[in-house]
């Protein structure tokens, strides 16, 4: 579907980051006279996320391009229903199938360096007696599985100031998947020792997505903020008259 209305473009981060992770994009886009909006994602939980990404979208006064990093991607998937959503922008993410989960459509491939690398540390939930579980990456293997090919002053800022995901989103099942009806674009980082690089490749292939492969690590908006505002940028043309 298309539109005479300028889109507002929404960025969503993935897990063990946060909205700053798409500090080298926004001026590009804001540069380029799009309109952004980068939310700080919970990320406790897929459904949840996916909850709170949709009510921003929906006061969003016109039409919506969703861009979705990572764990971001699955997000939105599920978010991007929401009647003023007009096309997706994947990057190095999971398109998931209605049904599936993180864990499932992972499982299908060779883990990457992320699987060994990972930490879990308990947190309180309140009014419960049992306690969540965080995931996140260890520190010192930071750069290497999630930010190779970033400024290693930068990575190790990143590295100690990760936004964890909580082990619950990792078996939720999406209870929907908006490409099946909106146009989709995805970047796959094919140096991506993050998620398996055919995670990604399958996920888009599955869904129909128009595809670009960027040689880059998994914070390919740090790393290759261009090839980010670019597919993007084709995202918002194509959806606007």
């Amino acid at each position: 579907m298309s539109t005479t209305e300028k889109p507002t473009v929404v960025l969503v981060h993935g897990a063990f980051a946060d909205a700053s992770s798409y500090a080298r994009v926004i001026p590009g886009l804001i540069t380029r006279g799009l309109d952004v909006v980068a939310p700080a994602v919970p990320n406790r939980s897929l459904i949840g996320d996916a909850a709170y990404v949709a009510s921003i979208v929906r006061q969003i006064p016109g039409p919506v391009v969703l861009v979705g990093h990572s764990y971001g991607g699955a997000v939105i998937t599920v978010a991007g229903v929401e009647d003023n959503v007009r096309a997706l922008v994947y990057l190095a993410g999971y398109a998931l199938q209605k049904g599936e989960s993180l864990g499932e459509l992972q499982g299908r491939f060779p883990d990457s360096d992320l699987a060994a690398a990972l930490v879990q540390t308990p947190f309180p939930i309140e009014g419960s007696t049992t306690p969540g579980t965080d995931v996140s990456v260890q520190v010192d293997k930071f750069p290497a599985v999630f930010a190779a090919d970033v400024d290693p002053q930068l990575a190790s800022v990143l590295a100690v100031s990760q936004r964890p995901l909580a082990a619950q989103a990792f078996t939720e099942a999406a209870p929907a998947a908006a490409w099946e009806t909106k146009p989709s674009w995805g970047l796959v980082s094919s140096s991506d020792h993050t998620i398996n690089p055919d995670v990604e490749r399958f996920g888009y292939e599955r869904a129909g997505m128009t595809t670009v492969e960027v040689d880059s690590s998994h914070l390919v908006m740090l790393a290759h903020p261009e090839a980010v505002v670019d597919l993007i940028e084709k995202a918002v043309r194509a959806t606007t008259a």
